[in-house]
């Protein structure tokens, strides 16, 4: 992603929250609270778009994918799935990613050595990927982190671990 892309969604986000704190906060008190123009403020709030995070989901257990969506859209994360037919570089080209949610067992194939393909296209090296192991075995999690994973989550997984897991891992991608 480009610098004045990354700008533009960052600026698009401190607009949101400020608007959601005072719903009746002119243009003008954002341009000057952000320290930007009051035209800019008025371009960004005409085009904005969803500017959730949003969380990709690849794993084929849909008990789990219901939990997940659940409590992550709870928290306000923009989640989707991945289709069974399509590859895995297709979705996370096509979905582009805040974050991969990522099997270590998904659709029958090795998510490890899916994850090492992910960090290494040139497309999508930067998007953090975090493995979901059912198995909780410390294996699992030195193999995740060894093929490129940002972190590793058991499954079954507490929800308040996993949204404080999710919620480091993102802000530590946007440094």
């Amino acid at each position: 992603m480009r610098w004045r892309e990354m700008h533009n969604i960052n600026l698009d986000r401190e607009i949101l929250k400020l608007i959601e704190e005072q719903p009746e906060i002119s243009e003008r008190d954002i341009a000057r609270t952000l320290s930007v123009s009051e035209e800019l403020v008025k371009v960004r709030i005409e085009n904005l778009h969803d500017v959730r995070e949003k969380i990709l989901i690849m794993g084929d257990e849909q008990n789990i994918h219901h939990a997940l969506k659940k409590v992550l859209e709870a928290e306000n994360y923009n989640v989707v799935n991945a289709s069974d037919s399509i590859s895995v570089l297709e979705a996370v080209n096509a979905e582009r990613p805040d974050l991969v949610l990522l099997d270590t067992a998904f659709l029958n194939t090795d998510g490890f050595e899916i994850c090492r393909q992910l960090k290494a296209s040139p497309r999508c090296w930067w998007i953090p990927v975090m493995m979901m192991s059912e198995r909780n075995k410390a294996e699992d999690s030195v193999k995740a982190f060894k093929s490129g994973a940002d972190d590793c989550v058991a499954v079954p997984f507490n929800p308040l671990e996993l949204k404080a897991r999710v919620g480091m891992v993102l802000r530590r991608s946007r440094i």
